[in-house]
């Protein structure tokens, strides 16, 4: 699996963003995940509480805006 281009933390809640390469270019796409502490193992869940909604919509608002500076920064290079 490839890496992370870039990931993005509070708290509990992460969302981590991975660079594709593809026939017209490159795209990205975003993860977000909530961890958790289960007896002594740590787990992760795609399932968010009333409590994590706030704080996921603004990692995913930082997530759209470290984009959109990747890609103009990338038009400008081609």
């Amino acid at each position: 699996m490839a890496n992370p281009a870039h990931k993005i933390r509070s708290g509990a809640l992460e969302v981590t963003i991975w660079k594709n390469d593809g026939d017209k270019g490159a795209w990205y796409s975003v993860t977000p995940r909530r961890s958790y502490k289960q007896g002594e193992k740590w787990k992760e869940t795609d399932s968010f509480g009333f409590d994590d909604l706030l704080v996921l919509a603004k990692l995913l608002d930082l997530a759209h805006t470290w984009i959109l500076e990747r890609q103009q920064s990338e038009r400008k290079a081609a």
